[in-house]
C-alpha cells in the first residue's frame, strides 16, 4: 500500500471513531478494552495523534512520552478528539516526502512509517468504539488488514520488548485465507523472527480471513481457527500485548 492509501485509510477511519463514540456516549464500557470506558478510548487515541502530529510538524528527532489530555468529558472530548484527528491528516497530507524525524518501526521513510502506524492505530480503536457502540462494526479491507498483520508481526514483535518467548525453539505460522499471506513465526528465548512465506514445519498454524487474523492477533477477536499446538495459540493471547 502507499503512503497516499494509508492516508486516506487514516482520514476515514478516524471519522467513523469519533461517530461511533459520539453515538455510543463516553461513559460506555468497551468491551474490547474491559478496563475502558469511551472516554479513556477518546483521551488515549487523541495523544496518540498529537504525540505522533508533534513528530512530522515539530521535527524531532528522538522519542518523548505522550502529552497530557485535556479535563474534557462529553461532547467536549469528542469535539477534542476530532481536533486531534484533524490535526494529524493535515499535518501528515502538509509534510514533505522527505521530512526527517524519529520513528520506531522499519519504514522506507519517517513520513510513510506515521501515516502507516497510525492507519492501524486509528482503525483498531475505531474498532473498539463501535464494539462500545454495539450495533455492528465496519469491515477492514483485505489488504489493509494483511499490511496490519505484517506491521505487528515482523514490525511490533521483532522489538526486544516483545513477550512473545518460548523456554525451546518453536514455530508457528500465520495464514490468511483471503490474500494468500503466509508468515513462519520462530518463537525461542529472544525476540521472535518472522518472515514471510511458509518455511519449513510448524507446531502451529492460526488462519481465517484477514480481517479476523487482524483483530484476532491484535487481541480484540477470537482465534478464527487454529490448527495443531494450542498451547502456542495461548501463549500468543497471553502473551502479545503491546
Amino acid at each position: 500500500m502507499e503512503t497516499a492509501e494509508f492516508l486516506q485509510t487514516l482520514e476515514t477511519e478516524g471519522r467513523l471513531l469519533a461517530a461511533a463514540a459520539e453515538e455510543a456516549g463516553t461513559d460506555a464500557k468497551v468491551p474490547t478494552c474491559p478496563e475502558w470506558h469511551v472516554r479513556d478510548l477518546l483521551r488515549h487515541t487523541g495523544a496518540v495523534h498529537r504525540w505522533a502530529a508533534s513528530y512530522v510538524a515539530e521535527r524531532h528527532t528522538e522519542g518523548r512520552p505522550l502529552g497530557e489530555v485535556p479535563d474534557l468529558d462529553g461532547a467536549e472530548l469528542v469535539a477534542w478528539y476530532r481536533d486531534s484527528h484533524r490535526l494529524l491528516v493535515g499535518t501528515l497530507a502538509d509534510a514533505a516526502p522527505d521530512v526527517e524525524c524519529w520513528f520506531f518501526l522499519p519504514a522506507p521513510s519517517p513520513l510513510a512509517f506515521w501515516t502507516r502506524r497510525q492507519a492501524h492505530e486509528t482503525t483498531v480503536h475505531r474498532f473498539d468504539a463501535e464494539s462500545a457502540r454495539g450495533s455492528g462494526t465496519t469491515a477492514i479491507a483485505p489488504d489493509f488488514a494483511t499490511d496490519g498483520i505484517d506491521e505487528l508481526l515482523r514490525g511490533f514483535h521483532a522489538r526486544s520488548r516483545s513477550r512473545v518467548r518460548t523456554d525451546e525453539p518453536r514455530v508457528l505460522r500465520v495464514r490468511t485465507d483471503d490474500t494468500d499471506a503466509v508468515w513462519t513465526v520462530r518463537l525461542s528465548s529472544e525476540p521472535p523472527v518472522t518472515t514471510r512465506g511458509a518455511f519449513g514445519e510448524a507446531e502451529c498454524e492460526l488462519s481465517g480471513t484477514a480481517e479476523q487474523l487482524y483483530l484476532a492477533l491484535w487481541n480484540r477477536a477470537a482465534l478464527p481457527s487454529v490448527t495443531g499446538d494450542q498451547a502456542l495459540a495461548d501463549l500468543w493471547r497471553e502473551t502479545s500485548g503491546i
